[in-house]
């Protein structure tokens, strides 16, 4: 069975197909059809330890984002271990993360969005020309506009107005915010 677990073609197709369903979304991608498509004389039995052993390979180099000398300790690494991977699948592996480590990092971070993201900001300063109290006339006010959507959607405007007081407290807040990013990103 090693050797026919070898095939490099077989092989670059198998880590397509892992990637597509793993990153891309792609539904229907299953292991009888890998199997039937990559590995029709492997049995079903023997393919699915194989095809466990790949996706965690590809999803543990995905994961960790590998530079290629990360890349290569790895792969070294899975050939020297019991039950691992042979220098030819280490190579067929190494070449596919080469071509394809940029479109998945690329799906991995789209899915990693939430929700909406901010696609634009404008803001001005204003001097308020109306109000009820006649003592808040002329004091300025600012002004925010923040462009909210998801990618491939039309964005939604959000309009936002500050009094002094509140300007000064949203800049407490944001120094608050980088002050717990200064934190989290200083080295252990």
């Amino acid at each position: 069975m090693a050797g026919e677990l070898e095939g490099s073609k077989a092989l670059s197709g198998l880590l397509s197909g892992l990637a597509q369903e793993a990153f891309h979304g792609r539904q229907g991608i299953t292991e009888e059809l890998l199997q039937s498509q990559l590995y029709l004389e492997v049995s079903l039995e023997e393919f699915r330890p194989f095809l466990a052993k790949m996706r965690g390979i590809l999803k543990s180099i995905a994961s960790a984002d590998m530079d290629f000398n990360q890349l290569e300790a790895f792969l070294t690494a899975q050939t020297k271990k019991q039950g691992g991977i042979t220098s030819d699948q280490a190579a067929v592996i190494s070449k596919f993360w080469k071509s394809h480590k940029t479109k998945i990092r690329e799906s991995l971070m789209n899915q990693s969005h939430w929700d909406s993201g901010l696609r634009g900001l404008s803001w001005r300063v204003d001097g308020k020309s109306q109000s009820r109290h006649s003592p808040q006339i002329h004091t300025p006010v600012a002004i925010m506009e923040l462009e909210i959507g998801k990618s491939g959607q039309e964005s939604e405007f959000l309009c936002l107005e500050f009094d002094e007081v509140k300007v000064n407290q949203l800049l407490k807040k944001l120094s608050e915010v980088e002050e717990s990013i200064s934190t989290l990103m200083q080295p252990a």
